[in-house]
C-alpha cells in the first residue's frame, strides 16, 4: 500500500490525475495546498505526493517550483498529464438565481476569462486554494457559483449550469509525483531530468553559460524557468527540465559541467515522461561515443596513445 498526499480537497484535478496511477488498497490523503502535501512526505505522513507543476495555458505553478528548489530536498519520481475542462456550478435549487460571486482557483479563472466576460461581466471572482475548494464552499452556500472540474458536481451535490467553459479546448496540466531522495529509477529510454541551477553572481552571459553546458553535449531542454531565490532582489535560480536520464553519459556530463560553473545545483530527479517521447541523439552524443572518448583519454594519459 502506498500513501499518496495530493492537492485537495476531494474533487480536484490532482485527485483525478492521482486516480490514473494509484492502485486498489492505496491511501489518498488530501491537503489544502501544495506545501502541505509535500510536507506530508517530508514528515513521513505520506510516501509520495502528487502536485501540479505546469499548465499548457496558464504556465507554471510557482509554489511547486519553489518548494522543490528551495524547500527541504525532495525528488520527482514520475509525472502525469491530464486534459483539463471546467464547468460552472451552482447549488441545487439555485439554477435560476442571479450570479454575483464566482469562486475558483486563479488558474481556472485565467482559463475561463472569455466565458466570464461574456456571461457574467459584473460578477466578483473569489480566489480559492483549488477548484474543489471552491465547489466545497459553494455547497455551504458561501458563494453564488463556482468554476471547477465537472466531477465536483457529483462530489458535492451541485448543479451544472454550463460545461466546457474554458477558453482553450486543448488545455493540459502536468503533475509530478514527488518523494524523499532515494534510489534513482532505472532509465526507460523516454525520460526527463529536472534540476535547479543557482548562479553564484549575476553577470552578462550567465544564462548562456548554463545553456551551453547542455547544448555542446546534445541535450535538449524541454522547460526552463527563472525564479527568485528569496535572498535579495535580483537574485535568481533556474528550474530546468532536460531530455534524458542522469545515468546517460551526455546528461551526467552536462550536470557535472553545470556544477563547475554554478554556485549550486540541486538534482530534482530523473523519471519517465508521461508522453513517452524519446530524446533525439546523434552518433556523437550517444553513450557509446562518450565512453569511447573516455577510453581514448585514459590511454593517452597512460602513454599508450598519442
Amino acid at each position: 500500500m502506498t500513501r499518496y498526499a495530493y492537492l485537495g480537497p476531494a474533487g480536484t484535478f490532482t485527485e483525478a490525475a492521482l486516480r490514473t496511477i494509484s492502485q486498489s488498497g492505496d491511501e489518498s490523503l488530501p491537503y489544502s495546498n501544495v506545501t502541505a502535501a509535500l510536507d506530508a512526505v517530508r514528515h513521513g505522513k505520506a510516501d509520495r505526493a502528487l502536485v501540479p507543476i505546469e499548465n499548457s495555458v496558464e504556465g507554471v505553478v510557482a509554489r511547486t517550483l519553489d518548494e522543490l528548489a528551495i524547500g527541504e530536498p525532495l525528488v520527482i519520481y514520475g509525472e502525469v498529464t491530464l486534459p483539463v475542462t471546467f464547468a460552472l456550478l451552482v447549488s441545487k435549487g439555485n439554477e435560476k438565481n442571479q450570479i454575483k460571486k464566482i469562486a475558483t482557483h486563479p488558474h481556472a479563472e485565467a482559463q475561463c476569462r472569455t466565458f466570464i466576460a461574456k456571461n457574467y461581466p459584473d460578477a466578483e471572482i473569489i480566489i480559492t486554494s483549488s477548484t474543489a475548494a471552491a465547489a466545497q464552499a459553494l455547497a455551504k452556500n458561501e458563494f453564488d457559483a463556482a468554476i471547477a472540474a465537472p466531477i465536483t458536481a457529483e462530489t458535492y451535490g451541485l448543479s451544472t449550469v454550463a460545461t466546457n467553459i474554458g477558453d482553450n479546448d486543448g488545455a493540459v496540466t502536468r503533475f509530478v509525483l514527488v518523494g524523499k531522495p532515494g534510489t534513482v529509477p532505472t532509465a526507460t529510454g523516454h525520460d526527463r531530468t529536472s534540476l535547479a541551477a543557482f548562479i553564484g553572481a549575476d553577470h552578462a552571459g550567465a544564462l548562456l553559460e548554463v545553456l551551453t553546458e547542455f547544448s555542446v553535449r546534445g541535450v535538449n531542454l524541454t522547460f526552463i524557468q527563472s525564479r527568485p531565490t528569496g535572498r535579495e532582489l535580483g537574485h535568481y535560480h533556474f528550474i530546468i527540465d532536460a531530455e534524458g536520464h542522469i545515468n546517460e553519459e551526455r546528461v551526467g556530463d552536462a550536470l557535472m559541467g553545470l556544477r563547475r560553473i554554478c554556485e549550486d545545483v540541486r538534482y530534482l530527479g530523473s523519471y519517465p515522461r508521461a508522453d513517452k517521447v524519446a530524446p533525439t541523439t546523434t552518433p556523437a552524443t550517444a553513450d557509446a561515443s562518450f565512453k569511447e572518448a573516455d577510453s581514448w583519454l585514459a590511454d593517452v594519459r597512460a602513454g599508450e596513445k598519442i
